[in-house]
């Protein structure tokens, strides 16, 4: 059955019909559209993934990396505000069956935290009824924070590591993993309630707020005054956080590349062991939760 491990407060994993094992079989890997992954990034380590829902005006749509449908762009031109919910149990099992007929014997399913979406919950659900063994994990995070954690995983079942083997490596990257971003403001933060938590409100009622997910939640650090500064802390936190040790790391953003790229330039000079580096533009999740010009960095022990 699915549910949730025996491993809090840390990141959680859950088991599908059976309990993870050694097999020889592949190891599917399977997540969800708020992971941030490109489409290259996808295809090149084997990863499915399922969307979540876009809404706006009684329309919606899958969060698939397609240009929103015409209607949905109208209704938003008219005023509409674009909301997102999490993807329906058939869009799992889907994806659990694709897996299963490539011929994965298991599948590793690992989502945004249960503390900003009930996408985990969702994914248990749909893993009872799975063709293979589904196990699910909580990565407590969101964005490239969970894409780190997925592309961990992917490598681990690419070179030929067991179920239970997979698992590990996610949990124990989803408990290391940092993510820090800025917002230019909270308005949309604040406008889709789901994220933002009552003791969080006033802290992000200021502009530029600077922000941690800590525990599968957003808190808030600090405030910068400007974008340079946001910037100038963003480098700060991890390079304090890469200190001592190899690192991936992710530079995200919406609609500021320029800003991102400077960003991800600073990083590379002053964490010397970084060994990947991804700069991605964030979809239309993040956007809406986030608005325009958040920058944002995750970073991840190897």
């Amino acid at each position: 059955m699915a549910g949730p491990g025996r491993n809090p407060p840390g990141p959680q994993a859950g088991a599908g019909r059976n309990p993870p094992g050694r097999q020889a079989g592949q190891v599917a890997i399977v997540t969800d559209s708020a992971a941030g992954l490109s489409a290259n990034l996808l295809r090149a380590h084997r990863v499915l993934t399922v969307p979540l829902r876009v809404l706006a005006g009684g329309l919606s749509a899958d969060d698939d990396g397609t240009p929103l449908p015409a209607a949905m762009q109208d209704a938003v031109r008219a005023g509409e505000r674009l909301t997102t919910a999490r993807p329906g149990p058939e869009l799992f099992a889907i994806a659990y069956r694709q897996a299963a007929d490539a011929g994965a014997r298991s599948v590793v399913s690992i989502h945004l935290s249960r503390q900003l979406s009930g996408t985990v919950s969702v994914a248990e659900l749909a893993a009872r009824s799975a063709p293979v063994p589904v196990w699910v994990v909580d990565s407590w995070s969101i964005g490239m924070g969970l894409g780190l954690v997925v592309l961990a995983a992917a490598r681990a079942a690419s070179a030929g590591l067991g179920t239970e083997d997979v698992v590990a490596v996610a949990v124990r990257r989803a408990a290391a993993t940092g993510s820090f971003f800025a917002l230019d403001s909270a308005e949309a933060l604040l406008a889709g309630g789901r994220l933002v938590t009552a003791d969080l409100v006033p802290a992000v009622l200021v502009s530029r707020p600077l922000l941690e997910i800590r525990a599968g939640r957003i808190t808030a650090l600090e405030r910068v005054r400007t974008r340079s500064a946001a910037t100038d802390r963003l480098t700060d936190l991890a390079a304090k956080f890469a200190v001592g040790r190899d690192v991936d790391i992710a530079v995200q953003h919406t609609g500021c590349g320029d800003r991102a790229a400077e960003l991800t330039e600073r990083l590379a000079r002053v964490i010397p062991r970084a060994r990947q580096v991804y700069l991605a533009e964030a979809g239309p999740v993040i956007r809406m939760h986030t608005g325009p010009g958040m920058l944002g960095v995750a970073l991840a022990p190897c």
